[in-house]
C-alpha cells in the first residue's frame, strides 16, 4: 500500500519536511517514489502539487492525518 506522508529533513533541532509518496512498510526517512511538496514548520510555509496528490489518491494511495490536514487548509 502506498502512503502520502512526511519525510524529515534538515539539521538537528531545525527540521523541515517533504511531502512524499512511499510504501507504508518503509522507514520514515527511507527511499521515496516521488516528492510532492514540502513543509517548513518555522516559517509555516507549505507548498505541494495538488494535481499530483489527487492523481495518486485516485490510484489508491492513502494520506496520513497530518498531510490530510494540510490539504484541508
Amino acid at each position: 500500500m502506498l502512503k502520502i506522508r512526511l519525510k524529515r529533513c534538515g539539521r538537528k533541532k531545525s527540521p523541515t519536511y517533504r511531502i512524499v509518496l512511499m510504501p507504508s512498510q518503509s522507514r520514515r526517512d527511507g527511499r521515496v517514489i516521488e516528492e510532492l511538496g514540502y513543509y517548513n514548520p518555522f516559517t509555516k510555509m507549505i507548498k505541494f502539487d495538488r494535481e499530483k496528490i489527487m492523481h495518486h489518491i485516485k490510484n489508491g494511495a492513502q494520506l496520513t492525518p497530518t498531510v490530510k490536514n494540510f490539504l484541508k487548509k
